[in-house]
């Protein structure tokens, strides 16, 4: 993909001077009541007892040479250690090794199961041996594909493959189950043993691989040596911080991101995007997307065939789009309040410029949609009436089961975060995709080291995957506030999150709500975003819909092998338990974007004509041709 240089940060350059002020552009109309600028570093808590039982996410003080050096020492060993805190391992280690140490029952019932995995697993490897008729003694779980070629079912790899997972099972037991530790400690005892265990999986070694030793010998080693060749171009790209092979193929504004628009509005966070009408007549209400700022915004504009925008459009919507600004040291310390003040309620006093007297459909994606929930409860609190819905994708109001991000969520880990962003002001991408990778090594690792390096083939590249490498930055303030108020306190669930000072609740938000869950996301597991049902004070449609946190996002018409639930609960009705909703509601074949397009034509009124792009007398003239700038920021 192209890279840019910089975008200037000085609102006095020439760049960012082509879009007025805020204030300039609404000085002709009422004033609405925003957020008030993030409280600064000093700024003491307005509850008086918040520090003694909830972490304070506010940055701190300016360090002392002491502190300095520890905060040095913890950045350069984070470089080893991808952002997880030793001390957080260590903890969780002794806290399961004490307890297992200190229960003589657990001990004995594990040795028992030792000794019958041992007896059983004997035994099948004599059976084995000669070729008879065998019943496994562990069997994979579903999600587990390492195992499934048939070379596993033959002599001596069906022998390893029962090894590795009676040793699997055995542990799994060994690491749950023991009284006295905590939950968190339990789960990271697991993960830890799992990946120790992923590591000498037998599935990935050349040797003890029945698929990698019959392609060897076929080839007669010519995969090896390609695997060898892939891997040095591997670290050679990984060194000069290369994108992965086959990624410009796909670039912004030429391949992916091209549905035709203009940018009607940029600040120092965000370009506003709106998108040209493909249709004679549109629905009057524009739909405002807010994608998460941990990602590049055209994931829903990928590739013609796959992108959501494009499909709206195409359905008679006014769309517009944030695209992010991709931060650098110099915003260090621009925080939630930033980014909800900068971000929707910005791009909303430009489409009420565009489109005026008139009600917004708002979308947000993954943190995008938490940041939505946000605005919205605020609005919501000023008796701000502009949104005609909210619509949530794979996003997450409730944190306490807020997926596998959170196995390593707790004070530990947050002060060591904190000491591995402050010497650059933000979080690296390649940090960032580094703990990804470790929570799903089995996808995201061991499967490229068994397919790229020892079968010696290279998965072509598609969009959604070339998007993944174009990784964004995380400003320091925003991260550590993101993760204390919502993953650590659940402050915005619980009714203390504040934003311009005061606290807002999710129960304000009155209008109506379309919800989006994916089946296999390992980020905002869809029973954490239905929780939504529990905070919210109105009608809520909630989707259900096959894929994982992205690719069940985009799910276009026409994609095989998809399908979806949905079902809509009143805001007098009962609730509805997750698995009462997965039992009694039908499945639907097919894609779920025309639930969502019908959705946005249920709250709207007639269809009129387009809207002009952009509004030049209100200070919103075209900037300049989608997909931006913004997104181009390396």
């Amino acid at each position: 993909m192209p890279r840019t240089v910089q975008a200037p940060t000085d609102p006095s350059t020439s760049e960012t001077a082509e879009a007025n002020t805020a204030e300039a552009k609404t000085a002709d109309r009422p004033p609405r009541q925003t957020p008030e600028p993030a409280k600064s570093r000093d700024t003491p808590s307005a509850d008086p007892d918040e520090r003694s039982v909830h972490r304070d996410a506010s940055p701190a003080p300016d360090p002392t040479v002491y502190e300095l050096i520890d905060r040095s020492v913890h950045a350069s060993a984070a470089k080893l250690t991808m952002g997880l805190s030793p001390a957080a391992l260590a903890g969780a280690y002794l806290d399961w090794a004490s307890h297992l140490a200190f229960s003589p029952g657990k001990q004995m019932e594990l040795a028992a199961s030792a000794f019958s995995k041992f007896t059983r697993l004997t035994d099948y490897a004599g059976r084995a041996a000669f070729g008879e008729a065998n019943t496994p003694v562990a069997t994979a779980l579903p999600q587990d594909h390492r195992f499934r070629a048939k070379g596993w079912a033959n002599w001596p790899f069906n022998v390893m493959q029962q090894s590795f997972l009676t040793a699997e099972a055995w542990w799994e037991e060994a690491t749950s189950g023991v009284h006295g530790v905590t939950r968190q400690h339990e789960k990271m005892a697991a993960f830890c043993a799992r990946q120790m265990l992923d590591a000498v999986s037998p599935s990935n070694q050349a040797a003890t691989n029945p698929e990698i030793v019959a392609r060897t010998i076929h080839e007669g080693g010519a995969n090896l040596l390609r695997g060898a060749q892939n891997a040095f171009k591997d670290m050679v790209a990984t060194a000069a911080h290369d994108d992965p092979p086959g990624t410009g193929t796909f670039r912004p504004g030429e391949t992916v991101a091209i549905t035709p628009g203009k940018v009607v509005f940029r600040n120092h966070l965000m370009e506003l995007i709106q998108y040209a009408p493909a249709t004679g007549t549109v629905h009057p209400e524009p739909v405002l997307i807010v994608p998460a700022w941990i990602m590049k915004y055209y994931i829903l504009d990928l590739s013609p065939q796959n992108s959501l925008v494009r499909y709206l459009v195409g359905q008679g919507h006014t769309v517009f789009a944030i695209s992010w600004r991709n931060p650098g040291a110099e915003d260090r310390n621009v925080g939630m309040d930033d980014y909800v003040a900068q971000g929707p309620h910005a791009a909303l006093e430009a489409i009420g410029a565009i489109v005026p007297d008139t009600k917004v459909h708002a979308v947000g994606y993954c943190l995008g949609g938490t940041l939505l929930s946000i605005t919205a409860a605020a609005m919501g609190r000023d008796g701000d009436d502009r949104l005609a819905s909210v619509t949530l994708f794979a996003a997450q109001t409730d944190f306490t089961e807020a997926g596998e991000l959170t196995l390593f969520i707790n004070e530990s880990q947050l002060a060591f975060l904190d000491d591995m962003m402050w010497e650059r002001g933000y979080l690296d991408s390649s940090q960032m995709a580094g703990a990804f990778q470790i929570l799903r090594s089995n996808d995201l690792i061991w499967s490229k080291v068994v397919r790229d390096y020892l079968l010696g083939e290279r998965a072509p590249m598609i969009d959604l995957m070339a998007w993944n490498a174009d990784a964004t930055r995380l400003p320091y303030r925003m991260h550590i506030e993101y993760l204390t108020h919502l993953f650590l306190n659940n402050d915005l669930a619980e009714g203390r999150y504040r934003v311009g000072g005061r606290t807002i609740s999710v129960g304000d938000i009155r209008c109506p709500i379309f919800a989006v869950g994916t089946e296999q996301d390992h980020v905002a597991p869809w029973r954490s975003a239905y929780k939504i049902h529990l905070l919210a004070d109105t009608d809520v449609t909630f989707v259900l819909t096959s894929g994982g946190h992205n690719a069940g996002i985009v799910s276009e018409p026409g994609h095989k092998r998809r399908h979806y639930r949905i079902r809509t609960t009143r805001v007098d009705d009962h609730y509805v338990d997750p698995d009462t909703y997965i039992a009694s509601t039908p499945v639907n074949e097919g894609s779920w974007w025309p639930e969502l397009s019908a959705f946005f034509g249920a709250h709207s009124g007639e269809r009129t004509a387009p809207p002009p792009m952009g509004a030049p007398a209100a200070g919103y003239a075209p900037v300049c041709d989608a997909p931006g700038t913004y997104v181009l920021m390396r």
